[in-house]
């Protein structure tokens, strides 16, 4: 692991006195597994690195609000689909897990990782009241040869603008007697291929001590660690990986209405583009974006570069494509509907899919949950089938009615709209008794069949 040669300097230019002690003590305890590490927030981000640092023989204290969590982790039950039960009943059995709801005992630990949820606010403003909150109950607790990571997803300029000075509250000098480093998730739910210890994590300090402390405790969890500049460089990085999908996925599904209005398969288009081997990559369309990243960190990034008088051009331009997916696959639905002499007031409209993505129950942000709600407010009756998710409460109230997927639901449904695509639906079961579909994510075997419509 090699760090960049150049560094900026700390917030005023000041380099901090020796350190030399209270960082070696804190390396050793990290090499040799004594350090005790807390993990701010067990949510999907939270609760996996809680169980990989167990795992590789820490002490660790999760800690949140929430105290329904809590419980579940004290009696080894997973709620996140990417934490093996058994893993983390292992954790607990070796006394290396424990969860608690606040962070009284934080001068307890060595290394605090925060990984707090990050929202979007009413006027999709960036909500960091959780990374506020979880900083300053560290300050009363905090000591010497304490290292604290951000890995909440929040604006470049977080780490230094919100967390640095709170922090600094203690009256401890960052760099010296304490260090802090941005390294963030790039967690995806359901990718067996790519999980927390095969993905290369990114790791930027305040100052190099800091990233240097911090890629020694990250290498403990994670196979490849990338160190950068500073914090903020870290931050960028981020934004700019869910950014980049999100201005393709809004790309892709405005090619799809230029496919439609072409008369050609938007998905034949794109898929056989595939086999250039150089100089393009495949992005599909949608109904729309969601789950914890695309939906909401291009907006941190847009809310940064407004407050810095700078107009987001593209980004803009993917956003509101994409947000305006749902209203455009309800037109679809309207019009597949009035060309069968149907009406959308009063139509039985199946949905099929409602997570965000295939082969998971995480709704976070899920496009199905608008074009549920859109369709319900014209007078549509709405049920849906997904065999990951058991219940469903759409964004301003109302739970939408669950059904199995049979012949007499498919039959009795005036309209079925594929939402996301499951690889455990049969889809066969829908090809043959749906008389019509508005498929939104390229099923195949159903493209070109009489009552199969597509985006």
């Amino acid at each position: 692991m090699t760090l960049p040669a150049e560094r900026r300097a700390p917030v005023g230019g000041v380099v901090p006195a020796d350190n030399s002690g209270v960082r070696d003590r804190l390396v050793q305890r990290i090499r040799d597994r004594t350090a005790r590490i807390g993990i701010v927030g067990l949510g999907y981000v939270g609760l996996p690195t809680a169980v990989a640092y167990a795992e590789a023989g820490f002490t660790v204290v999760g800690v949140d609000t929430d105290a329904n969590r809590c419980a579940a982790v004290t009696r080894g039950d997973s709620y996140i689909e990417d934490v093996i039960a058994a893993d983390l009943r292992r954790a607990r059995e070796k006394d290396r897990l424990t969860a608690v709801t606040s962070l009284a005992t934080a001068g307890d630990l060595d290394v605090i990782d925060i990984c707090v949820h990050t929202p979007l606010g009413e006027t999709r403003e960036p909500d960091i009241s959780a990374i506020r909150a979880a900083a300053e109950a560290l300050v009363p607790g905090q000591r010497p040869g304490q290292l604290v990571v951000l890995t909440s997803t929040s604006y470049p300029g977080t780490t230094e603008e919100v967390l640095r000075p709170i922090l600094e509250r203690s009256g401890l000098v960052i760099g010296r007697d304490v260090f802090v480093a941005f390294a963030p998730e790039r967690i995806d739910p359901g990718n067996t291929r790519f999980t927390l210890r095969t993905t290369p994590k990114i790791v930027g300090g305040v100052d190099p001590t800091s990233t240097e402390i911090a890629c020694l405790a990250l290498a403990t969890i994670v196979d490849t660690v990338v160190p950068v500049s500073d914090a903020t460089t870290a931050e960028m990085v981020k934004v700019l990986e869910n950014t980049f999908r999100m201005v393709n996925i809004g790309f892709a599904n405005e090619v799809a209405m230029i496919c439609r209005r072409l008369g050609v398969d938007v998905w034949e288009v794109i898929e056989s583009a595939a086999t250039k081997p150089y100089g393009f990559m495949p992005f599909y369309p949608g109904p729309g974006v969601g789950g914890h990243c695309i939906p909401v960190d291009p907006s941190y990034l847009q809310w940064k570069m407004r407050n810095l008088e700078y107009r987001t051009r593209f980004i803009d331009l993917g956003d509101d494509v994409n947000r305006g997916m749902p209203d455009y696959v309800v037109q679809r639905a309207t019009d597949v509907l009035n060309d069968a002499g149907k009406s959308l007031r009063g139509s039985r409209i199946l949905l099929i899919g409602v997570a965000y993505k295939p082969n998971i129950g995480d709704v976070r942000e899920s496009p199905a949950l608008h074009v549920a709600a859109k369709l319900r407010s014209k007078g549509a009756e709405v049920r849906y089938v997904d065999p990951h998710v058991d219940s469903l409460v759409l964004h301003h109230g109302g739970r939408l009615s669950r059904a199995d997927l049979s012949p007499t639901e498919l039959g009795a449904s005036d309209l079925v709209v594929i939402t996301t695509q499951h690889d455990d639906i049969d889809w066969g079961m829908v090809r043959q008794h749906a008389a019509l579909v508005l498929d939104t994510r390229g099923v195949r075997g159903g493209r070109g069949r009489a009552g199969w419509h597509t985006l």
